[in-house]
């Protein structure tokens, strides 16, 4: 009886901690919903609408909320921006609490989250690589690969397969007929000699 005791008393706190953690990720996206609209609607200051809320991380205890956010613009820029929105923490507090049933409400600060930026410059990167790479592929002055199963083209100045060439036969054939001619040359020119003589 003991044993099932205790094993009770696990199960019982291993459901408590998995209620805390999804009460705690679903006060953390509410969070986020709500500081994203207070942000790009409430806050005066046009300094923030470079700002861009991504992500909001709760304590367990749910007495401070850090909210992530990206930030387009230079690093002057992003560090001014950030200074403005924790200047700011207080008004949002104030706004966030009166929209959330909360027993207390949390603190909020604001951290930067410079991964959206990284994600951009990197498919910067593979774009300006995606774009060089048809270059590098096929330099100026050389000919392209003949596709499997096809020859490359001849060379300027061989005989192309439609051109007829001289084969041993037909060389065999024309040299009889060279020499034929040329003795019945000789022999026409003997004949004149023995006349006049």
């Amino acid at each position: 009886p003991g044993g099932r005791r205790a094993g009770g008393a696990d199960s019982r706190g291993g459901g408590a901690e998995v209620r805390t953690g999804s009460r705690r990720e679903r006060v953390a996206e509410r969070v986020r919903q709500e500081v994203a609209g207070i942000v790009r609607f409430d806050l005066a200051d046009p300094r923030v609408g470079r700002a861009t809320v991504t992500r909001v991380e709760m304590t367990g205890d749910l007495a401070l909320a850090r909210v992530y956010v990206s930030v387009l613009g230079e690093p002057a820029q992003q560090q001014e921006t950030l200074t403005v929105l924790r200047r700011a923490g207080g008004r949002v507090r104030s706004l966030l609490g009166s929209r959330l049933r909360l027993r207390a409400t949390p603190e909020v600060r604001f951290v930067f989250d410079p991964s959206v930026e990284f994600g951009i410059r990197l498919e910067e990167i593979l774009e300006a690589e995606r774009a060089r790479s048809p270059e590098e592929a096929s330099p100026a002055g050389e000919a392209p690969e003949a596709p499997p199963g096809e020859s490359p083209p001849e060379a300027v100045g061989e005989a192309e397969p439609g051109e007829a060439r001289a084969s041993p036969a037909a060389s065999s054939a024309a040299s009889p007929a060279a020499s034929g001619a040329g003795t019945g040359t000789d022999g026409a020119s003997k004949s004149e000699s023995e006349g006049s003589a």
